[in-house]
């Protein structure tokens, strides 16, 4: 949106959540977006009649006002920033971007998991791993928690780094802060249970728009980044092809596929969510059990799959800019 400006400020945003993440202390966005979204609901819910046709637009309305709000506001805000200095501008937008990337916050919270697993505390093992998950972790043993915070690490390379990554190199700021929106909203409400199967509809289905693309993009980074780290590029691609829709979701199972078959593991399967059993095909093959240190195996593949996405995009952005410049 404003040239040179927003693409230093990509590269600014990306190395703060490279080095400190996301600090409680600092105030986020998706907080807001989270108690707009919960207000938006309960009004909606009483305005519109409980059927089918009533919740589905009424989800619909929802996910349209959240979606432009966190674009509206925000390339408001810049607007206002860089037309008072561009180094304003840059600050407000290098913030923008370090909040919609989750690399360092995602490292972290699942480093707990495997902390806790190596000494022996299940109980640890299962709460920390419930902070990052959606499914029920009480029943967890130590093979389901480290397999489970695998799959979000690998999961989240695309939702929480990559995809981001794309949409910040597209439109900056304001187009990464509407991805989070439709992400956050997709967390809030695209459940297929009650009382969320028609309202989180929409969001749900929309989600699945947006991270169509990313999703397939974050695979292919992956598995190259699998392979320069040493991983064998073969058995990822083979499980890559073969699993990449066993996933109710269109988009889930492509990274964790290749992630499946890059660390020679078996993932997903059966799994509860609100005390609701879930059946779910496996992913992968497993050529060895897993271990606590297959969370450091996938968190270090995530950290080249995104220093690979920074190069490819941020100089994909850069030519672009030139080439406008050139005209």
């Amino acid at each position: 949106m404003f040239g040179y400006w927003s693409l230093y400020a990509l590269l600014a945003g990306a190395l703060i959540d490279l080095l400190i993440g996301d600090p409680h202390f600092v105030p986020h966005p998706v907080v807001l977006m989270g108690k707009l979204i919960s207000a938006l609901e309960k009004l909606l819910r009483r305005v519109f009649p409980k059927t089918k046709r009533g919740e589905n637009a009424a989800g619909g309305l929802l996910w349209l006002t959240v979606a432009a709000l966190s674009f509206l506001v925000p390339a408001a805000i810049l607007m206002l920033c860089y037309h008072i200095s561009p180094w304003l501008g840059f600050g407000a937008e290098s913030v923008m971007c370090w909040q919609c990337l989750a690399a360092r916050s995602l490292c972290r919270e699942s480093m707990k998991v495997k902390k806790a697993l190596d000494s022996g505390d299940i109980e640890a093992s299962r709460r920390a791993v419930s902070m990052i998950v959606g499914r029920d972790t009480a029943g967890l043993d130590e093979k389901a928690v480290a397999r489970a915070a695998v799959e979000t690490v690998a999961e989240n390379t695309s939702d929480g780094v990559i995809a981001p990554l794309i949409f910040l190199a597209m439109g900056g700021g304001p187009l990464g802060m509407l991805y989070k929106a439709v992400n956050t909203m997709d967390s809030m409400l695209g459940y297929v249970e009650p009382p969320y199967k028609h309202f989180g509809l929409v969001p749900a289905k929309l989600d699945d728009v947006f991270n169509f693309i990313p999703a397939r993009v974050s695979a292919i980074l992956m598995l190259t980044g699998g392979g320069v780290l040493g991983f064998s590029m073969k058995n990822g691609l083979r499980i890559f092809r073969r699993d990449r829709y066993k996933h109710a979701s269109p988009n889930s199972a492509q990274t964790e596929s290749v992630m499946a078959g890059l660390l020679g593991l078996r993932l997903a399967g059966d799994a509860y969510y609100h005390g609701v059993l879930h059946k779910k095909e496996f992913i992968g093959d497993p050529l060895r059990e897993i271990e606590s240190g297959d969370v450091s195996r996938a968190n270090r593949i995530m950290f080249m799959t995104a220093f690979l996405a920074l190069i490819l995009f941020g100089g994909l952005r850069l030519a672009a800019l030139v080439l406008i410049n050139a005209l």
